[in-house]
């Protein structure tokens, strides 16, 4: 194996498509130095022959097929990666691998037979977990294989299933970084809804004036077909260039028709499923308690995006709602004692209550739901609240109860008891130290449900899109009631509400499937009356819908009903007593292996050829649960380097100093970092991006006199900010701080603490500290103030400039930051020692070229302003040369205003 290069080519696809080539400098090779010596950065010994995703929805169940052709051109052997990121939702059904005319097929096993493979395959030093966690939504799956000279591989991967309406639309998401050029390349999805679709909406984050002609979309009364299918010169960044346009999420978003009180009920091969969202409901009043936690871990910024968060929600609760706010740490405090209608006044009065809630203490979570559950109850029997209304919990938490009750069964029976199947309880679990298994088996007790808040600068915007969801009941206590000597095996048939924006879906199976039709009854507790409608369900021929075969797959019913079936059983298998648990679990596992599904119980089992003759090893791809997602998330922060990418958890592109240009790379755990230097005077673009208007360019300025090493430091001082679009001129000096929008002049002083808000912009300045500046539904900067000893010699006040959400900009940004704010490709080789002990150089490969780089360290100064936090980084010379693109020139503009 020593001669065998190994090449990694990385696929995400439907969901997200990623692939790595050699001209992008993301190609991996190991070996010895003699096999390092082989690496080409302008042949491709991999070619990515096609990439290919398919969707096919028929009544809201999607089947995805993701295929992908490589081809080794090479004279030797080589080991090419496959991976594929999914949706958390989604169980995998299939996997398969044809090499040179072989299939390898998976095959789905009890993961408890799975495990003694596995443990083999681990004991003999090979690779055996296919799936991991990836992101907040997502799962990777990879595999990896050795391709002879000169042969092919092509993987197949499909997943299904159950799309999730949500505030009034389905989505399908297909995230596409090839970071190459693919020769056949396609999107394609084809949707079919007995019911007629409402609306069908695509677009892309990538989609520039050029690619959007390329998509193809046709829409008819229940059919819809969507492809994107660029050729590789469509795919170019120019005409003459080898990068590829194609890099973001591609989204197909969708509606159907909702004419009917009593829903849409479909009969096909002896299974139906019936979807409930009837049109035109008024909307209850809720009764909601705000259950915040304020221990002393929630310190920070997850206090400062709690209160934010809060701030929003009140600001938007309807006038007909009744709330409290109860907060805890040790301690357990409140507003009010009792719920308060939402009016004007108490609005405000709750508002001005939030903005001084601090961290401090432990944490009783006991203490602080208990409060909440008793407000509800008291209210309700002393008859303060609207009969005819729902009453809710909504529990936020960063941490493990510690105070108090902190026994975590006794907590889950005291709430249990203390609701009686009354209230709904939903818990937020903040951060990655929550135990969420707890949260979740406490909500689905309750006849809520739990959600994890990941910690980033979103946070805030979460935990609101969560309110969002549940803000607006429509209906309560509803029951759906077909014949019992009809129908069997139904999935869940009550629950305790409807949300606005949502559907309830229920599925079953035929106790004969000559029956063409039975009756259907739905009932439910509105705003002014009781909700009944009835109706009857009839066999729907497919072969007269729906001809056309592509828009639909076999057995879609039947598989739709087992998917549903066993979420609901898994669930079950969490949150009901011993007994039950067994049951459910057993039935969840054997549905699992007749229908091949990947779940948490089952393991897919793929045996994969290896070079050596006669040799084969298995890999397993299991289904993660959110406990194990969560536990590979603390690991993985555990190890993460450098310290400020693991606090902030996402890329983060920033300038400060004389002037060092840092990118934290959090999904590398690693940081680039170069230097700019040029005359005091010269005024560089930083960010450019002409598709949302914004334009960022800097001012440098040069120390007060030479000092005596002879070396004049220059950092900036000075930048300009536009944002065409929202009409703002933003310039922020070491002075002060002056806003121009519709013609109307502001200005901030950084010796006040003070914030300006408005419909597109909001400003905050922190004393002498900070400026934090966020556009509307765009990108977030933060510009520090250094000052320096008034009287000293050299030095003057300068500023350092930081980029938050830099993913929400386009892919046609540019600028010395900018350029990197979808990512870079490079991989650092041959590391040996350098000019310093401390600080050995090494080989980078990036953007086609060969660099020689040094590892060092620049300062983040966001949380110690003073002194900074060392960020490990590879020092790229000469001003970035071969990082940038072109040469640091090319960024000099001749205003702070200017485009060039």
């Amino acid at each position: 194996m020593s001669e065998l290069l190994n090449v990694r080519l990385l696929l995400w696809g439907c969901a997200c498509l990623w692939l790595c080539s050699l001209a992008s400098g993301a190609l991996v090779i190991s070996g010895d130095k003699k096999s390092l010596q082989k690496r080409s950065t302008t042949e491709k010994l991999v070619e990515l022959h096609s990439v290919t995703v398919e969707c096919v929805v028929s009544s809201r169940f999607a089947h995805t097929v993701m295929t992908s052709v490589a081809l080794n051109k090479a004279n030797s052997s080589q080991e090419i990666f496959f991976e594929v990121e999914l949706p958390k939702t989604a169980f995998i059904t299939n996997f398969s691998m044809e090499i040179e005319g072989q299939v390898y097929v998976g095959e789905v096993k009890e993961k408890e037979k799975a495990k003694k493979q596995y443990e083999k395959a681990v004991s003999l030093g090979q690779t055996a977990g296919l799936v991991k966690a990836s992101g907040r939504k997502m799962e990777k799956f990879s595999v990896s294989v050795n391709i002879a000279a000169e042969s092919n591989v092509t993987f197949i991967l499909i997943y299904e299933e159950l799309l999730q309406r949500n505030l009034g639309q389905y989505e399908i998401l297909t995230r596409v970084k090839p970071k190459s050029l693919v020769r056949q390349f396609k999107i394609g999805t084809k949707i079919y809804e007995p019911q007629g679709l409402a609306h069908v909406d695509v677009h892309a984050t990538f989609l520039s004036n050029d690619l959007l002609p390329l998509v193809e979309k046709t829409v008819t009364d229940k059919k819809a077909c969507i492809s994107f299918s660029p050729t590789m010169d469509q795919q170019r960044t120019c005409p003459s260039c080898d990068g590829t346009l194609i890099d973001g999420d591609f989204i197909v978003k969708y509606d159907v028709k909702r004419d009917s009180k009593l829903g849409d009920i479909q009969i096909v091969n002896g299974y139906f499923v019936h979807f409930f969202s009837p049109p035109d409901l008024p909307r209850l009043p809720k009764n909601v308690v705000f259950v915040i936690d304020r221990s002393g871990s929630m310190s920070g910024r997850k206090m400062s995006q709690t209160r934010e968060a809060l701030l929003a929600i009140l600001d938007d609760i309807h006038e007909e709602d009744y709330f409290a706010l109860v907060q805890f740490d040790h301690t357990i405090d409140f507003w009010k004692e009792t719920l308060t209608k939402a009016t004007e006044e108490n609005v405000a009065e709750a508002m001005a209550y939030v903005k001084t809630i601090q961290d401090y203490g432990g944490t009783d979570i006991h203490g602080g739901l208990m409060k909440g559950i008793n407000m509800l109850i008291q209210d309700r029997q002393a008859n303060r609240l609207p009969e005819r209304s729902t009453d809710m919990i909504i529990l936020l938490t960063d941490g493990m109860p510690n105070s108090g009750v902190s026994d975590l069964p006794s907590i889950q029976n005291d709430v249990r008891s203390a609701i009686g199947g009354n209230i709904s309880l939903f818990c937020l679990g903040f951060g990655k130290d929550v135990d969420y298994s707890f949260l979740d088996v406490l909500s689905k007790q309750n006849q809520g449900l739990a959600r994890r808040i990941f910690e980033a600068s979103d946070a805030a915007l979460q935990l609101q899109g969560f309110y969002e969801e549940v803000s607006t009941p429509m209906l309560l206590e509803v029951d759906l009631l077909y014949p019992d000597n009809v129908v069997d095996f139904v999935t869940t048939s009550h629950f305790r509400q409807l949300f606005n924006g949502s559907e309830i879906v229920v599925a079953g199976r035929l106790s004969d499937n000559n029956i063409n039709n039975f009756l259907v009854e739905v009932s439910g507790q509105g705003l002014e009356e009781k909700f009944q409608v009835e109706g009857q369900a009839s066999t729907l021929d497919w072969d007269v819908l729906c001809p056309d075969e592509e828009y639909v797959f076999g057995d879609f019913t039947e598989r739709l009903w087992a998917y549903l079936t066993i979420q609901q059983l898994l669930e079950k298998s969490t949150t009901a007593g011993p007994d039950e648990k067994i049951n459910a679990t057993a039935k969840a596992l054997d549905m699992s292996l007749q229908y091949s599904f990947v779940t948490p119980l089952t393991s897919m089992v793929v045996i994969k050829p290896e070079v050596e003759e006669g040799t084969s090893s298995p890999l397993i791809a299991n289904k993660l649960t959110e406990e194990q997602r969560q536990q590979a998330e603390k690991t993985s922060y555990q190890h993460a380097k450098p310290a400020t990418a693991q606090a902030y958890g996402a890329p983060t592109y920033f300038v400060d100093g004389d002037p060092h240009f840092i990118l934290e790379l959090p999904d590398k755990n690693d940081s680039l970092c170069f230097n700019i230097n040029d005359a005091p005077g010269t005024i560089f673009n930083l960010l450019r991006d002409l598709e949302s208007g914004i334009l960022v360019n800097g001012e440098v300025i040069g120390d007060k006199q030479i000092p005596p090493d002879g070396k004049i430091n220059t950092y900036f001082w000075r930048f300009g900010i536009i944002h065409k679009t929202l009409r703002v001129r933003l310039e922020v000096s070491t002075e002060e701080i002056s806003v121009l929008q519709d013609e109307k002049l502001v200005k901030l002083l950084w010796s006040d603490t003070a914030s300006l808000d408005g419909p597109s912009l909001n400003l905050k300045v922190t004393k002498d500290r900070s400026l934090t500046v966020t556009l509307k539904d765009s990108v977030k900067f933060v510009i520090l103030l250094h000052k320096v000893w008034k009287n000293h010699p050299y030095h003057r006040d300068y500023l350092g400039f930081y980029t938050l959400d830099s993913h929400l900009l386009s892919p046609a940004v540019h600028g010395l930051l900018g350029q990197f704010y979808h990512g870079i490709q490079y991989e650092v080789t041959e590391l040996y020692p350098g000019n310093t002990p401390e600080k050995p150089d090494a080989t980078m490969y990036v953007k086609g070229q060969k660099l020689r780089v040094t590892r060092g360290w620049q300062r983040d100064f966001r949380k110690n302003l003073k002194t900074g936090e060392n960020v490990p980084c590879w020092f790229i010379h000469n001003n970035g040369t071969g990082l940038i693109d072109g040469d640091m020139k090319d960024y000099i503009v001749s205003g702070l205003f200017k485009n060039q």
